[in-house]
């Protein structure tokens, strides 16, 4: 039963039942349902604020699942990054030296991958820069693997050429020489025997008789054949491929033609005493990649360790040289 309310009327002394208007039950009504309404709102964004819903609490576990997933990829990309590095020194300073081929330059292994717009679409997310970061590491070692794939490609191809290089780098004694006694001069700085001034001798003389055979050291062809009387007088040079030349001065006579296909140890000429030389011998010189180095490093094929001692012990005799 609902209470009645009265009121004292001092017009005319006496209690009158209070009878309020639609107006003023209205305003009643309204003010207690915004307050409660407020009340609730207040109450329901303080309840969010510090107690997690059902949902939010499955979004927050996914998220922290996937941060600790992309951790432990950035982990595997950095082992797997080690293990190409490790790969690369390999390259550089195993499987290429081993075939006598240039490295790769970092400028190639380290070029760009990409630039920032690449992973703009990546921004303005919780772990964006980690995620970023991820990608970066990512594109980086898939281009550092193509390249180390090129790379291997290009070392197969060497490796198919292997026997062919090693039949063609000079590896044996130009003249006939078992008991090791015709090595006259070695390569280095030595007394000119015209000039009478120390030079660099960029070959080795074998002394030998006129009309001694002279045997091509490596597989290769005939690049130059020259007779005159001047510097290394009748010489040969040969062509062995992957940068090596040979050449052969000083010659009585030349029994190759320029352009000719020869072998390892097949007869090329004859030792003389033609151009700017004192006695007969031969002057052999080994050039690679243009550049005149010591030929005593080439004569593996023919010599045993003991031997190729005694030979270097000649070869370095600081004496005169025969041209």
């Amino acid at each position: 039963m609902a209470k009645v309310k009265y009121f004292f009327n001092p017009n005319n002394l006496t209690y009158e039942q209070y009878k309020p208007n639609f107006w003023k039950r209205f305003s009643k009504v309204f003010g207690f349902l915004c307050t409660s309404i407020i009340f609730g709102i207040l109450l329901l964004l303080g309840f969010y604020y510090y107690f997690d819903s059902p949902k939010e609490k499955q979004l927050k576990r996914e998220i922290e699942f996937l941060s600790m997933q992309n951790e432990l990829l950035g982990s595997k990309v950095d082992r797997l990054a080690n293990v190409l590095d490790n790969l690369e020194e390999r390259d550089v300073d195993i499987y290429r030296v081993i075939f006598e081929a240039e490295p790769l330059p970092r400028s190639v292994r380290q070029a760009g991958y990409g630039g920032i717009e690449k992973y703009r679409s990546l921004d303005g997310y919780i772990n964006s820069e980690s995620i970023v970061d991820l990608h970066r590491k990512i594109d980086k070692l898939t281009k550092q693997m193509y390249i180390q794939s090129k790379s291997y490609d290009d070392i197969a191809e060497l490796a198919k050429k292997k026997v062919e290089m090693l039949a063609s780098i000079p590896a044996i004694q130009p003249v006939s020489n078992k008991d090791l006694n015709r090595i006259a001069s070695g390569y280095g700085y030595r007394v000119h025997p015209i000039y009478k001034a120390v030079k660099l001798h960029e070959g080795l003389d074998f002394s030998a008789p006129q009309g001694t055979e002279i045997y091509a050291t490596g597989d290769g062809s005939v690049a130059d054949v020259d007779r005159d009387g001047r510097g290394y007088g009748n010489h040969v040079v040969l062509d062995h491929g992957f940068g090596y030349q040979s050449l052969y001065g000083h010659m009585y006579k030349v029994l190759v033609k320029k352009g000719q296909k020869v072998k390892r140890g097949e007869l090329i000429g004859l030792v003389g005493n033609t151009g700017l030389s004192t006695a007969p011998h031969l002057h052999y010189e080994v050039i690679k990649n243009g550049k005149k180095i010591n030929p005593i490093n080439f004569f593996h094929n023919d010599l045993s360790p003991e031997e190729y001692k005694k030979v270097l012990e000649l070869a370095n005799q600081a004496n005169q040289s025969f041209d």
